[in-house]
């Protein structure tokens, strides 16, 4: 039987904060508000959607980069009338969306609703398994459209929970990364369209870190006692110390798992702070000078903060995806084909990006980021060589990572 461990982000990466980070999707007991948190953290820097944009007429600007077209005149142009010709007969329906809080910028929500004549019934969650619970209660109906973290979607297709796709309604389907497709909950990409990634990152101050951190081990560096900030999501922690061992984030030997927790006992003394939300402002003002956060607090940190290094762990890097899926029994499928078509098209994509701050899933949509935030939208190329996604574990180790995870919070002063 396999467990989610009680979700991760919950993901984010990816979980806003894990804002829908899973490291972007590993399975952890954070609450998934931090995709909502993340969000928030990410509309109060206003900076991220007034930067200097490409010249690609890209829309999403508010107006101080690209002139030629700024995003107000933009979001004021109507749909192409042939695509709402071709949807007519779903004007005066109800898009229900199941997903975190602040997964789209709202102008992007109200433009759809504009433009197709159909009201977005937004409905939101904490957890994902919340979400699996009331979607296996409802027999997989109500919602029309649901967006999750990944390990959440294998449990969702193995109960049979998931409409099989029709690629046909979606045209901008092939504007989608390759590196994000076929993952272990949908090997076929039969179920689900993926919406943006996160991946397990060290961020660094150089200016008051005396060492080069090149991966997990050196937060164990005795320079580092009291300066240490992580992210509350057990399993990316717990598999932090797996992957120093040099162990898989996914081992199901208890033995391995007691061994990460001796490690995490020897980090302790490091650790100054234990938290989901906010970490960025920890990491910004001092109280921390490295941190293992989440992708959307690395973004914000980042643009806040230019001269901070982002180390992707050379012991092996944690990655995640969060996806949207259509309910099996859903009451209004081809409005949830039309919305995910909309959010697939390349200009739009970007415009999500930009504000969520998760890494870009969508190819088409990468040459619309400016240098100032290409590298913390798309990930380099061979990312993926040395990569290993958080999955769901059997019950028993899980819980032998809750014990893990409890022994390392006291022992470094953190419950």
């Amino acid at each position: 039987m396999k467990t989610s461990g009680n979700g991760i982000d919950s993901l984010h990466l990816f979980g806003k904060q894990r804002r829908r980070d899973a490291a972007a999707g590993a399975p952890a007991r954070v609450k998934p508000v931090s995709r909502a948190r993340a969000v928030a953290g990410i509309l109060s820097v206003a900076l991220i959607l007034t930067l200097t944009l490409s010249a690609c007429s890209l829309p999403w600007d508010r107006g101080t980069a690209n002139q030629g077209q700024p995003r107000d005149e933009y979001m004021a142009l109507p749909t192409t009338q042939m695509q709402i010709t071709k949807n007519a007969q779903l004007a005066g329906t109800q898009l229900n969306i199941y997903t975190w809080e602040g997964m789209f910028p709202q102008d992007i929500l109200d433009k759809f609703e504009k433009d197709y004549d159909i009201r977005i019934n937004y409905v939101n969650f904490d957890y994902g398994e919340v979400m699996l619970s009331r979607l296996q209660t409802v027999n997989g109906g109500e919602y029309d459209l649901i967006i999750v973290d990944d390990y959440i979607l294998e449990m969702v297709i193995e109960a049979g929970l998931a409409k099989k796709l029709d690629r046909a309604k979606m045209p901008n389907f092939g504007n989608i990364d390759p590196m994000y497709q076929g993952q272990f909950y949908d090997p076929a990409d039969e179920y689900t369209v993926p919406y943006g990634a996160g991946v397990q990152t060290i961020v660094y101050d150089p200016e008051e870190v005396g060492i080069e951190i090149t991966g997990y081990k050196d937060l164990w560096d005795p320079s580092l006692k009291d300066r240490v900030g992580v992210i509350g999501n057990y399993r990316v922690i717990n598999g932090m110390a797996l992957k120093v061992l040099g162990k898989s984030y996914n081992t199901n030997d208890l033995g391995d798992i007691r061994a990460a927790g001796e490690k995490l006992i020897e980090l302790a003394p490091n650790i100054r702070l234990i938290k989901d939300d906010q970490l960025d402002e920890d990491l910004l003002s001092g109280e921390v000078n490295a941190a293992v956060m989440y992708t959307s607090q690395v973004f914000i940190s980042v643009l806040e903060k230019p001269e901070l290094k982002v180390v992707f762990p050379e012991e092996g890097i944690g990655f995640g995806v969060m996806a949207g899926f259509i309910p099996v029994n859903a009451p209004n499928p081809d409005a949830a084909y039309l919305f995910l078509d909309y959010i697939l098209n390349e200009q739009v994509a970007a415009g999500c990006f930009l504000e969520l701050g998760y890494y870009s899933t969508n190819r088409a949509a990468n040459k619309y980021f400016a240098d100032d935030v290409r590298d913390l939208l798309i990930l380099p190329e061979g990312f993926n060589v040395n990569m290993e996604m958080i999955q769901n574990i059997d019950a028993e180790s899980d819980s032998e990572h809750d014990i893990v995870w409890t022994r390392f919070k006291t022992a470094a002063g953190q419950n």
